[in-house]
Protein backbone atom coordinates (compact mmCIF):
# COMPACT_ATOMS: atom_id res chain seq x y z
CA UNK A 1 0.00 0.00 0.00
CA UNK A 2 1.34 3.42 -0.74
CA UNK A 3 1.31 6.19 1.34
CA UNK A 4 -1.94 8.48 1.10
CA UNK A 5 0.64 11.14 0.01
CA UNK A 6 2.30 9.24 -2.72
CA UNK A 7 -1.29 8.06 -4.12
CA UNK A 8 -2.33 11.98 -4.59
CA UNK A 9 0.73 12.35 -6.42
CA UNK A 10 0.24 9.51 -8.39
CA UNK A 11 -3.42 10.18 -9.32
CA UNK A 12 -2.87 13.89 -10.12
CA UNK A 13 0.02 13.14 -12.50
CA UNK A 14 -2.20 10.39 -13.78
CA UNK A 15 -5.14 12.57 -14.41
CA UNK A 16 -2.55 15.32 -16.15
CA UNK A 17 -3.42 14.13 -19.58
CA UNK A 18 -5.89 14.73 -21.40
CA UNK A 19 -6.58 10.91 -22.67
CA UNK A 20 -6.43 9.64 -19.67
CA UNK A 21 -9.18 11.89 -18.38
CA UNK A 22 -11.38 11.35 -21.16
CA UNK A 23 -10.58 7.07 -20.14
CA UNK A 24 -11.51 8.20 -16.85
CA UNK A 25 -14.87 9.71 -18.27
CA UNK A 26 -15.75 7.01 -20.32
CA UNK A 27 -15.02 4.25 -17.72
CA UNK A 28 -17.44 6.23 -15.82
CA UNK A 29 -20.53 4.96 -17.49
CA UNK A 30 -18.96 1.50 -17.19
CA UNK A 31 -16.51 -0.75 -18.03
CA UNK A 32 -14.97 -0.96 -21.26
CA UNK A 33 -11.99 -3.18 -23.71
CA UNK A 34 -9.21 -0.97 -24.74
CA UNK A 35 -11.00 -1.51 -28.57
CA UNK A 36 -13.33 0.29 -26.94
CA UNK A 37 -11.79 3.00 -25.21
CA UNK A 38 -8.94 4.14 -28.08
CA UNK A 39 -12.01 4.52 -30.72
CA UNK A 40 -12.51 8.17 -29.97
CA UNK A 41 -8.71 8.92 -30.34
CA UNK A 42 -6.28 9.31 -33.55
CA UNK A 43 -3.58 7.36 -31.58
CA UNK A 44 -2.87 3.77 -31.42
CA UNK A 45 -4.23 0.97 -28.97
CA UNK A 46 -0.39 0.87 -27.65
CA UNK A 47 -0.72 4.07 -26.79
CA UNK A 48 -3.79 3.60 -25.90
CA UNK A 49 -2.70 0.37 -23.58
CA UNK A 50 0.04 2.50 -22.37
CA UNK A 51 -2.20 5.01 -20.60
CA UNK A 52 -4.47 2.06 -18.98
CA UNK A 53 -1.16 1.32 -17.27
CA UNK A 54 -0.63 4.41 -15.68
CA UNK A 55 -3.90 4.92 -14.61
CA UNK A 56 -3.57 1.13 -13.52
CA UNK A 57 -0.57 2.07 -11.85
CA UNK A 58 -2.34 5.02 -9.91
CA UNK A 59 -4.87 2.46 -9.13
CA UNK A 60 -7.48 4.78 -11.13
CA UNK A 61 -8.67 1.46 -12.77
CA UNK A 62 -8.42 -2.40 -12.30
CA UNK A 63 -8.82 -4.98 -15.56
CA UNK A 64 -10.44 -8.37 -14.82
CA UNK A 65 -10.35 -11.13 -16.98
CA UNK A 66 -13.73 -12.33 -19.06
CA UNK A 67 -13.13 -15.25 -21.05
CA UNK A 68 -11.30 -13.52 -24.45
CA UNK A 69 -12.38 -10.40 -23.16
CA UNK A 70 -10.32 -7.81 -20.70
CA UNK A 71 -12.27 -5.03 -19.45
CA UNK A 72 -11.27 -1.94 -18.09
CA UNK A 73 -12.86 -0.50 -14.90
CA UNK A 74 -13.49 2.11 -13.11
CA UNK A 75 -11.61 2.21 -9.37
CA UNK A 76 -13.77 4.81 -7.27
CA UNK A 77 -12.13 4.95 -4.40
CA UNK A 78 -9.03 6.82 -5.47
CA UNK A 79 -11.32 9.45 -7.07
CA UNK A 80 -13.32 9.77 -3.77
CA UNK A 81 -9.83 10.51 -2.10
CA UNK A 82 -8.95 13.47 -4.49
CA UNK A 83 -12.20 15.25 -4.06
CA UNK A 84 -11.98 14.59 -0.46
CA UNK A 85 -8.45 16.47 -0.54
CA UNK A 86 -9.66 19.10 -2.88
CA UNK A 87 -13.22 19.44 -0.50
CA UNK A 88 -10.94 20.26 2.34
CA UNK A 89 -9.38 23.26 0.72
CA UNK A 90 -12.31 24.47 -0.83
CA UNK A 91 -14.64 24.24 2.22
CA UNK A 92 -11.59 26.59 3.88
CA UNK A 93 -11.78 29.34 1.33
CA UNK A 94 -15.67 29.05 1.64
CA UNK A 95 -15.10 29.77 5.03
CA UNK A 96 -12.98 32.40 4.33
CA UNK A 97 -15.20 34.18 1.81
CA UNK A 98 -18.48 33.77 4.25
CA UNK A 99 -16.10 35.86 6.56
CA UNK A 100 -15.51 38.51 3.63
CA UNK A 101 -19.09 38.51 2.87
CA UNK A 102 -20.14 39.15 6.45
CA UNK A 103 -17.81 41.95 6.94
CA UNK A 104 -18.75 43.74 3.55
CA UNK A 105 -22.31 43.07 4.74
CA UNK A 106 -21.96 45.14 8.29
CA UNK A 107 -20.05 47.76 6.52
CA UNK A 108 -23.04 48.08 4.01
CA UNK A 109 -25.31 48.48 6.58
CA UNK A 110 -23.19 50.57 8.48
CA UNK A 111 -23.05 53.39 5.81
CA UNK A 112 -26.83 53.05 4.66
CA UNK A 113 -27.13 53.81 8.25
CA UNK A 114 -25.49 56.89 8.73
CA UNK A 115 -27.72 60.33 8.00
CA UNK A 116 -27.05 62.06 4.54
CA UNK A 117 -25.59 65.82 4.85
CA UNK A 118 -27.83 67.57 3.26
CA UNK A 119 -25.80 70.80 1.20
Amino acid sequence: MISESAALDSAFMALADPVRRSIIARLSRGPATVNELAEPFAISKQAVSKHIQVLEQAELVTRTRDAQRRPVHLNPAPLEALTAWIDQYRLVREGQFRSLDAVLRSKAAASSDKPKESS
